[in-house]
């Protein structure tokens, strides 16, 4: 029986639980198998962490908005929007841009 990737992440994650790219991995994990609180708590770290993990706002904002919190969604965007623009990713600022207009009246 192999390990699922959920468990190889969290071994990982046991020599080294700092690792930003394991935590979004896990965070990815979670969100794909429909544990929505314990994957946005894990966005919200690196969200948090120094420097903020980019990546981290857009599926935050992807997956809140997939679950019909389009509120809660527009803000991770926003706030995520602002945070890929001082750290000069003006990529990831458009895609979270192109969402968060994609919402557009939703919610309202």
């Amino acid at each position: 029986m192999t390990n699922s990737r959920k468990q190889q992440i969290l071994s990982l994650l046991e020599n080294d639980p700092n690792d930003t790219f394991l935590r979004y991995g896990l965070a990815m994990e979670l969100r794909k198998e429909g544990s929505h609180a314990e994957a946005r708590a894990e966005f919200e770290k690196l969200m948090h962490g120094t420097p903020p993990y980019v990546a981290a706002w857009f599926m935050c904002g992807q997956m809140l908005a997939e679950m019909g919190e389009i509120e809660d969604s527009r803000t991770v965007l926003r706030e995520g929007i602002e945070i890929a623009r001082q750290q000069g990713d003006g990529h990831a600022a458009g895609e979270m841009g192109e969402l968060l207009a994609s919402l557009g009246s939703l919610g309202e």
